[in-house]
């Protein structure tokens, strides 16, 4: 332990225990919109809410485009929030700027995914680490190069790299450097996008025991975005995930992947590979993509792709797989209506020039060609090939929408508690009139 942070120990040894230090309430992050062309805009964050205590780690994950790296830029004020608070401390950071909103970045720092691209292989590595002190105006220039030799050490580091360039080292002593600028200013709390993902796996672990260590030297609180389950498993205290700009659910790292509540999370974590390639395992395949964020779902937004999704009663007991090729035909429908088209195509669509493709009926052929499907079934499909060859892709999906439609499309749910420890899951199955996650695994003959 050097002497310079000696007092940040101390200070991290008397930090009140299960005190509040970010609060995030009805968060928004919208990009675009704007214009007499433009689409809806995009919304990459979309009305999240949760808190993080002082010296925790919370992880997000997410599959890529769910907003995870958006969500951890908003809460650094890296980009503008659309509406809802985020309050560090208890101010909302938010409505800071000029001298107050830098005055607060001393307090947050990030850490980049990449160790390549995040450092600049013109400035040395003395540069690099010292330039948030110069930013800062910090104590005396001596005092700053003291400081930058302290924080190499810190890092797992020596004193000689201090003149040495990026390009010298090998990713994880690059991803050490990246630590070690974080910490320049003695930041509370650090946001680590992917922090190892780049790494070889021997690497990682060492920066992950890193990272550990750090938070108990010096009572640092931790948003770890990740994709790779494994690492949030390892280092996280609560996990959130992340669909489509909305969290699914959140909760204690142990009782999320032991007994996970939501849909969305037991088919993330059913696609975790296993140690034995031959064993059978029940994975809960995703069919198609996610919607895009210009036009999510108006209801769950996991309910294009929910294997879970609840039916309509008198669809209750209707063929699985008929029922699986009726959300497969929505689903290409809703692909072909995309809001994501380019502005050329949005102002021939205006003008009313071009169409939709017309091959629908092979489309048909191809999901329900080797199926018995019945009558009452069949002939609302008939109506919705009828409009798509009028060119009235969203008549269609509207009539399908009518007909097959459930509580999971037509309202948002709420953000259920699970359990005991406060988990939540934003999934309509745990209202009482619905089998839960886990009674529909079980009866469908999931192993969990």
């Amino acid at each position: 332990m050097t002497a310079l942070y000696e007092q940040r120990r101390d200070d991290a040894a008397s930090a009140a225990t299960g005190e509040t230090l970010v609060e995030v309430r009805n968060l928004r992050t919208y990009y675009g919109g704007d214009g007499v062309f433009a689409a809806e805009p995009v919304k990459a964050v979309d009305g999240v809410s949760f808190e993080i205590e002082r010296g925790e780690t919370l992880g997000l994950v997410g599959e890529s485009g769910c907003g995870k790296s958006t969500l951890g830029r908003t809460l650094m004020q890296l980009e503008t929030a659309t509406g809802g608070e985020v309050r560090y401390d208890g101010t909302d950071v938010t409505t800071l700027s000029g001298a107050e909103l830098k005055e607060w970045r001393q307090n947050v720092q990030m850490v980049f995914q990449d160790p390549d691209s995040s450092l600049n292989d013109r400035m040395t590595v003395g540069e690099i680490v010292m330039e948030p002190l110069n930013v800062h105006d910090w104590r005396t220039p001596q005092e700053r190069r003291q400081r930058v030799r302290e924080l190499l050490e810190t890092v797992g580091l020596s004193e000689e790299h201090y003149y040495r360039y990026p390009f010298q080292f090998s990713g994880g002593q690059r991803q050490r450097i990246g630590i070690a600028r974080a910490l320049a200013l003695e930041p509370d709390f650090l946001v680590l996008d992917e922090p190892v993902s780049a790494l070889d796996v021997s690497v990682q672990a060492k920066i992950l025991n890193l990272l550990d260590d750090l938070q108990a030297e010096f009572g640092l609180t931790y948003l770890v975005i990740a994709h790779d389950l494994s690492v949030v498993e390892h280092i996280c205290d609560r996990v959130a995930v992340m669909y489509l700009g909305n969290i699914m659910e959140l909760g204690p790292t142990e009782r999320l992947f032991d007994d996970p509540a939501n849909p969305y999370t037991n088919a993330l974590l059913s696609a975790i590979p296993t140690a034995d390639p031959t064993a059978e395992t029940d994975r809960m395949t995703l069919r198609g993509t996610p919607p895009s964020p210009r036009d999510p779902p108006e209801g769950c937004v996991f309910s294009t792709r929910c294997p879970m999704k609840i039916r309509p009663e008198k669809y209750a007991d209707l063929d699985d797989d008929v029922w699986e090729g009726v959300e497969v035909f929505r689903e290409v429908l809703r692909e072909r209506a995309d809001a994501s088209a380019s502005t050329t195509d949005r102002v021939k669509e205006l003008l009313g020039v071009g169409g939709a493709d017309t091959d629908v009926d092979e489309v048909v052929e191809d999901v329900f060609g080797d199926l018995d499907v019945p009558s009452e079934v069949s002939q609302h499909l008939d109506t919705a090939v009828e409009y798509v060859e009028q060119d009235d892709v969203e008549g269609a999906r509207e009539h399908l929408r009518e007909e097959f439609g459930s509580v999971c499309e037509r309202e948002v749910p709420d953000d259920h508690v699970v359990d005991d420890t406060g988990r939540f899951s934003h999934c309509h199955r745990h209202r009482g009139e619905h089998d839960a996650p886990g009674e529909f695994l079980d009866s469908h003959g999931y192993d969990r």
